[in-house]
């Protein structure tokens, strides 16, 4: 992708500008936002292919706005911090973010990580078709999705985990497959953010069925089995 719509959300002003000078120099669109709160209102305005968030901003920090972000879209995130420690990136990694940069970065290596993010998830679409069993309904084109008749409130992470695991009824699924089908790389993140949204939909499926539909096939991966 050549030309992108991008949010950066960040409270220093010089590094906001100097974030947005590069991708418009590289012919992107750049919208600015000065603080999570604005962040999450411009998502619904700017309609972005990718948001750049920074950690430590006032109010709502990028933790929180990406938490939020993730309940509302699937839009790629590329977290700006000024520490580079392995629990920070962890935890925006679980929190759903793609990727990371630590400041202070070059121009060269914010763009080609854009522009890998943008070309992970340009072809990311639902076929326009459906999924029906004894326990679930799934609309792909709406994603929407129904378990024992009661509709299923999923976050779009979780939404493209049961697309996978229906689209591949009764196939164990490796982690690594997942994260392809799901997240678009199987080396885009750890194996950890499998298990945790395995986790999230589960406890959403037990709630409106009272039935584990998804398996852990032990040193393989998951599986979801129809019911007979």
């Amino acid at each position: 992708m050549t030309h992108a719509r991008v949010l950066v959300a960040e409270d220093d002003a010089d590094v906001r500008e100097l974030v947005c000078t590069i991708l418009r120099r590289a012919g992107h669109d750049a919208s600015e936002a000065r603080d999570g709160q604005q962040a999450l209102r411009a998502l619904y305005d700017v309609r972005p292919d990718l948001v750049i968030l920074d950690v430590a901003m006032p109010e709502l920090d990028g933790f929180q706005a990406l938490e939020r972000i993730r309940d509302l879209s699937d839009v790629p995130v590329l977290m700006l911090t000024a520490r580079d420690t392995e629990m920070d990136k962890v935890r925006g990694l679980r929190g759903g973010a793609d990727d990371y940069v630590t400041k202070p970065f070059g121009r060269a290596e914010l763009l080609a990580r854009v522009d890998a993010l943008l070309r992970r998830t340009a072809g990311r679409t639902e076929a326009p078709e459906g999924y029906a069993d004894n326990l679930l309904r799934v609309d792909f084109a709406q994603r929407t999705a129904e378990a024992a008749d009661q509709e299923l409130k999923l976050t779009p992470q979780e939404f493209r985990l049961l697309a996978a695991f229906v689209r591949h009824a009764g196939q164990v699924l490796s982690h690594d497959q997942l994260l392809e089908l799901v997240w678009g790389d199987a080396y885009a993140t750890s194996r950890d953010q499998v298990k945790l949204y395995v986790g999230y939909l589960r406890r959403k499926l037990r709630a409106a069925t009272d039935s584990e539909p998804i398996e852990t096939v032990r040193g393989f991966g998951y599986r979801y089995r129809p019911p007979s």
